[in-house]
């Protein structure tokens, strides 16, 4: 196929590698920073320093854009055994579509876009609080 397909290969297992940490370390930095180191490992395991870096990339970003989700959904009261279990079956997913070509490239933007999307959309923390003291 060619570099391109296993650079897209490396960046998509990353993501699903991501998604994994995120499900199971709910941290801000913990899960991107994890997920950023195994997948540059992964990368290296695929090929050599392009899908390397690709690895690392899609591993930081799959983690950056499932942490929010993940944490947002234990907040609302999702035990963590049922949440890591949903987010292992999403990272299964994930790894699955990696291995469909340009679909690794298109889960490194999409994920992280996703997470943002609902970082900005959660309420202000204590608004109610807040209104209440100014009366």
């Amino acid at each position: 196929m060619g570099d391109w397909y296993t650079v897209g290969l490396a960046a998509g297992l990353g993501v699903a590698i991501g998604i994994l940490a995120a499900g199971v370390f709910p941290r801000r930095y913990v899960a991107p920073l994890l997920a950023a180191a195994v997948g540059l490992a992964l990368g290296l395991v695929v090929e050599n320093w392009q899908e390397a870096l690709a690895g690392f990339v899609g591993g930081f970003l799959g983690g950056f854009g499932a942490t929010p989700i993940v944490r947002g959904a234990l907040r609302r009261g999702g035990t963590r055994g049922g949440v890591a279990a949903l987010v292992g079956v999403a990272a299964l997913a994930a790894a699955a579509l990696a291995f469909v070509p340009v679909v690794g490239y298109v889960e490194a933007v999409v994920l992280p876009a996703l997470g943002l999307r609902t970082r900005s959309r959660e309420p202000d923390r204590h608004a109610g609080l807040r209104t209440l003291a100014r009366d």
